[in-house]
């Protein structure tokens, strides 16, 4: 599914302002290394960058002939094309041991587009951020193939294999299952856990720029782990807010704030959390050209039917025939509504919305049948964001 895309810019109002994105530039680089300067005469010390840890990691990852890659993809026979994104396209493929002892393994390959200019900077990021990023939330990078030859560039990542696709094709595809509440609720947790590790749990912010329900995968037990690193940022340092970029991502998940001024914070992931927790309650995409026009945009529609009212169980997605807990539903909705937020400082941070969605799944197991194993709980009572 190519969703990647850049938005369209504003328009500038006056001819003249051509030179300004030179000075702007020439400013941040001044800024910035008044910032290293200020830093570097305080006792704390400052983070250090992805490509700086990288370089202390480069060597975990393997690197790949094409040849080998070729060969592990039957010649990247399109039988065994698992998937297709904005740069490239993603083969399942079967590699040798490095140690040439073990059992060859199943693995997933994406293949640059050769075409692709803005896509190398994206392999590149990937390569960098999933060289040093580990946790068990995000997808593990294997090695890489980067080749300058004659028959042109060729650019390609190894992954570990995820055999049951992504948290898109369970909520939206009919060819499978319905994806049961609990497990809802259980995949959506473990990808906020992931997220909170890349806000919270490194010793720089990363922004992962690109969350949604697509980017969610899951391996044979259903855990899920976040992909697609190729948009992710390091986050603002120092006394910084933000940091501005280019306006990328995909339609419907983006946050406001920054596809109005192109200023990025770990504000922007939340709010494309609260669109993917919608798309869990409702089974319906962020954005559906084929329903009728005041339905298109989920986020549109859910405002008709506010958590508090009598009709919002008319969100709910159909295909789990009434088996889920309403007042849990309801919590999760609110929880949502906190993460859209417009004022995005006042969405809540992910280890917030991590104790909430625990506390979801201890009463959506407490209110289920006892048939379940489980011993009825008290209530908890989740965290609570202010509503949009």
């Amino acid at each position: 599914m190519k969703c990647f895309f850049p938005f369209k810019e504003k328009s500038k109002s006056k001819p003249k302002a051509e030179s300004a994105p030179e000075l702007r530039k020439k400013n941040r680089s001044q800024k910035s290394k008044l910032d290293r300067e200020t830093k570097s005469s305080s006792s704390l010390p400052s983070p250090r960058s992805i490509p700086e840890l990288y370089k202390e990691k480069e060597h975990n990852l393997r690197v790949f002939s094409f040849h080998e890659l070729k060969e592990a993809t039957n010649g990247f026979n399109r039988l065994l094309k698992i998937g297709e994104g904005g740069f490239g396209s993603v083969f399942k493929g079967t590699i040798q041991p490095a140690n040439g002892l073990a059992n060859p393994s199943l693995v997933a390959i994406k293949r640059l587009n050769q075409h692709s200019l803005q896509g190398h900077k994206e392999w590149l990021a990937e390569v960098q951020f999933l060289g040093v990023l580990s946790h068990p939330n995000l997808v593990k990078l294997i090695g890489y193939c980067s080749v300058d030859g004659e028959r042109g560039i060729q650019r390609l990542l190894v992954y570990e294999f995820m055999p049951n696709r992504s948290l898109e094709d369970h909520l939206f595809s009919r060819a499978l299952p319905t994806l049961p509440w609990i497990k809802r609720l259980q995949i959506i947790l473990g990808a906020a856990e992931g997220l909170a590790y890349l806000h919270e749990g490194l010793e720089l912010q990363v922004i992962f720029r690109d969350f949604k329900s697509s980017n969610v995968l899951l391996d044979e037990e259903f855990k899920p782990k976040l992909s697609d690193f190729g948009l992710a940022r390091e986050g603002p340092t120092g006394d910084r807010t933000h940091v501005s970029t280019a306006v990328v991502g995909t339609y419907g998940y983006a946050a406001p704030e920054y596809i109005e001024t192109g200023h990025l914070s770990v504000h922007s992931d939340i709010w494309s959390f609260g669109v993917v927790l919608y798309e869990i309650l409702t089974g319906r995409r962020a954005l559906e050209r084929s329903r009728p026009t005041a339905e298109q945009k989920l986020l549109d529609w859910v405002k008709q039917f506010p958590a508090d009212s009598k009709r919002f169980s008319m969100i709910m997605d159909p295909h789990l025939r009434g088996e889920f807990s309403p007042s849990v539903a309801r919590r999760v909705a609110k929880l949502a509504d906190s993460c859209l937020n417009k004022n995005a400082k006042d969405r809540p941070t992910m280890s917030l919305i991590v104790e909430s969605l625990k506390e979801a799944i201890q009463e959506s197991e407490s209110k289920s049948s006892p048939g379940n194993g489980k011993s009825p709980s008290p209530r908890p009572k989740l965290v609570k964001g202010k509503s949009k």
